[in-house]
């Protein structure tokens, strides 16, 4: 009987494999079949990009702006808050020390710093996020935007706007979910596409916003933080950014360290500005 079952076995083995990869197959191709709902309403799925149809109207939340789309000059108010980071999520143990952030209220932009935004200039990619930029170069746009850099707690905490109980979220839209339409990662080797040459046009995510209105926190581009007082020539960036394969680089608590005077495409940069500077713009 048992050699029976055994030649049974034995032949049905390669249909078995046949079904398992017509499985992964069709999986694969709904996936790609799906692209379209990576992206936000009015933006059209190209590649590995959420673009801007030829002569449509600008989508929200973007705007038009020299004879283009871009990102509005909008800026979020980030209460003051005190939480914990760490010990709330697993795979923070041992990479992250469990410590409590505390931060004074500040403004933040809304969007990371665009290709239009950084060079002044128009155009069809007016609403990529910029990349590329030394930490000292992201610093001084900033100042000259009337803001600065924003401290690695501050970061954290307008990742995590809108957490309750003191404790910082997973990712800056809640615990769960790191998917391709809540975020611009995976674009280059998986799991998102493998045609990715940089990074999204900002805004195109919605479903990945924090509770307060920011976009693009976790993607797209990691953001320089401000200089660190004990390794100052040792550059940090947070939120993951458009080559990121594994969902754990999107969390709140991830870092990405690198040369402070590295040009890497990566990572680019969002500012923040003190509350009562003057400099609050366009409020959200």
């Amino acid at each position: 009987m048992w050699s029976v079952w055994r030649d049974r076995a034995r032949a049905a083995a390669p249909w078995l494999a046949v079904g398992a990869a017509v499985a992964v197959a069709v999986a694969v191709a709904r996936r790609f079949a799906s692209d379209e709902a990576q992206c936000g309403p009015g933006f059209r799925a190209s590649g590995a990009r959420c673009e801007i149809p030829p002569g449509a109207a600008c989508p929200a939340p973007l705007a038009s702006s020299r004879g283009g789309c871009d990102a509005p000059p909008a800026r979020v108010l980030v209460p003051a808050a005190r939480f914990t980071i760490g010990p709330s999520d697993w795979e923070a143990e041992g990479r992250v020390p469990a410590r409590t952030i505390e931060t004074r209220a500040f403004y933040i932009d809304a969007f990371e710093v665009t290709v239009g935004r950084w060079s002044g200039a128009g155009g069809a990619d007016a609403a990529r996020a910029a990349s590329a930029m030394t930490r000292d170069e992201a610093a001084a746009f900033c100042k000259g935007q009337g803001g600065r850099l924003p401290t690695e707690d501050e970061w954290v905490a307008a990742a995590s706007s809108g957490a309750s109980a003191g404790t910082a979220l997973r990712y800056p839209w809640g615990e769960t979910g790191a998917v391709c339409r809540r975020a611009a990662w995976g674009l280059r080797r998986g799991p998102c596409s493998r045609a990715g040459d940089g990074p999204d046009t900002v805004g195109a995510h919605p479903t990945g916003d924090t509770a307060l209105g920011l976009h693009d926190m976790a993607g797209n581009v990691a953001e320089w933080v401000a200089a660190g007082v004990l390794r100052p020539s040792v550059g940090v960036a947070h939120g993951g950014s458009w080559q990121a394969e594994l969902a754990t680089e999107l969390r709140v608590w991830a870092r990405l360290e690198l040369p402070a005077d590295a040009r890497d495409p990566r990572v680019g940069t969002r500012c923040v500005y003190d509350v009562g500077d003057g400099t609050q713009g366009e409020l959200r």
